[in-house]
């Protein structure tokens, strides 16, 4: 893979910055704690929709972006997208393990259901992206992009899927344009995405 356009800081300027900050701001646990939101609030009434909404949004958002600030702040990775696979192992592991205690944590408080295959979701790709990038730089904002797509398109109906299809298609350029990724592991985050949403979906999850 070539080297990604923003590698350098002097190299983020224009629209490789405008590129890179989007990048960072629509990220994987930023996908994943909205659509836990909007799924709180769909199955439960408001308020304590959005308490579990959160309560999901932090244990699966806070615990892994303080592991990588911690890694940032200690040299242990390079920068925010991890561009090594070697510098992914332990985030994952540590978002699998946000997962799993997001799901422990609904479920023994009688949370919504559909937090509950949200979080069971995350521990699947999480796992499986882990397991991927000990050999492969597969796109981690391209499964995000695609499952959250698909999540919100089964829950939702297809009028917001279609609102939502640009977003998409502007996340999985975007690491395109950066050259932070090949096409090849952009699809492949894509598939996976889309892959264990419908095969939860073949278990009861995600049903409206």
């Amino acid at each position: 893979m070539k080297v990604p356009r923003d590698r350098h800081e002097a190299d983020r300027v224009g629209s490789v910055k405008v590129a890179r900050h989007l990048s960072n701001i629509i990220s994987p646990p930023i996908m994943f704690a909205a659509v836990g939101l909007a799924l709180g609030i769909y199955e439960r009434p408001i308020r304590p929709g959005l308490i579990w909404g959160l309560v999901y949004g932090l244990i699966v958002t806070m615990i892994p972006m303080a592991v990588v600030f911690v890694f940032l702040r200690t040299g242990r990775i390079g920068d925010l997208h991890m561009s090594h696979t070697s510098e992914r192992h332990i985030p994952y592991l540590v978002a699998v393990g946000a997962g799993a205690l997001a799901f422990a944590v609904i479920r023994l408080l009688n949370g919504p259901v559909l937090l509950q295959c949200l979080a069971v979701l995350n521990i699947i790709t999480l796992g499986a992206l882990g397991l991927i990038n000990t050999q492969w730089l597969i796109s981690i904002h391209a499964t995000a992009a695609a499952a959250t797509w698909l999540i919100a398109t089964l829950i939702f109906g297809p009028v917001v899927g279609l609102v939502l299809l640009p977003l998409v298609v502007l996340i999985c350029y975007i690491r395109l344009y950066l050259k932070r990724h090949t096409l090849a592991q952009v699809l492949a985050g894509i598939a996976l995405g889309l892959t264990v949403v419908l095969v939860l979906r073949a278990f009861g999850c995600f049903i409206p």
